[in-house]
């Protein structure tokens, strides 16, 4: 997993309550456990006029004009804006994994789903959760100001406007520090190698006959 170190990027506004993980990556591309992939199926139905199916090749696939994505000022975005209860329905893994194959880094919300919001630190995606108010503001500002650009500051937990306008976020200490590191779970578990390696030794060694 990469480091979250301090960046800049484009926002783009996706203005729907109740986005789902089935509208997020459409069920029938949950075929591969691999992480990437994913991001070209994106809000499949959303971003495609036609039906998607696993193999077909996106490029050649008539985009919907009308979706936000799809929109010229919003190409190379890294950072979502979302409204409340992001990423509820099914529990996917999928879901953060083609929004970050996207480009997606940030996600803001005033909620997301319990599982998913989980599921985005163990991949490096940070959601943030501010209130509505601050929400709507951003709305207005992305919409109204083409280029519309955040400074997301994970060690100090800020977000910085182009205005100079800075609003706090919270993140649990545990998953601040494993983002700001690259530590997935299994990176976690690796700093630990030798004292497992030491463990398995004396365990071999006082119970042979389990290794027979």
């Amino acid at each position: 997993m990469n480091k979250f170190h301090t960046f800049t990027g484009l926002v783009a506004p996706l203005d729907r309550a109740n986005v789902d993980t089935d509208a997020i990556i459409p069920k029938q591309f949950l075929k591969s456990i691999k992480r990437s992939g994913f991001g070209q199926n994106l809000f499949d139905e959303w971003r495609y006029l036609d039906h998607g199916e696993p193999g077909m090749d996106s490029s050649k696939r008539k985009l919907n004009p009308e979706f936000v994505l799809n929109q010229p000022r919003y190409q190379g975005a890294e950072i979502l804006l979302a409204r409340a209860n992001f990423g509820c329905g099914s529990s996917r893994e999928h879901a953060p994994w083609s929004l970050q194959d996207y480009g997606f880094r940030v996600i803001i919300a005033p909620s997301f789903a319990d599982i998913f919001f989980n599921n985005c630190f163990k991949i490096g995606l940070l959601p943030i959760i501010f209130d509505s108010g601050t929400v709507d503001y951003l709305f207005d500002a992305v919409k109204t100001i083409d280029d519309y650009q955040l400074t997301v500051d994970l060690q100090n937990q800020a977000v910085t406007t182009p205005k100079n306008e800075v609003f706090n976020f919270d993140v649990d200490a545990f998953r601040k520090h494993c983002l700001l590191n690259g530590l997935d779970e299994i990176g976690l578990t690796l700093q630990h190698a030798e004292k497992i390696k030491q463990f398995e030794q004396k365990r071999r060694n006082e119970q042979p006959w389990l290794f027979a």
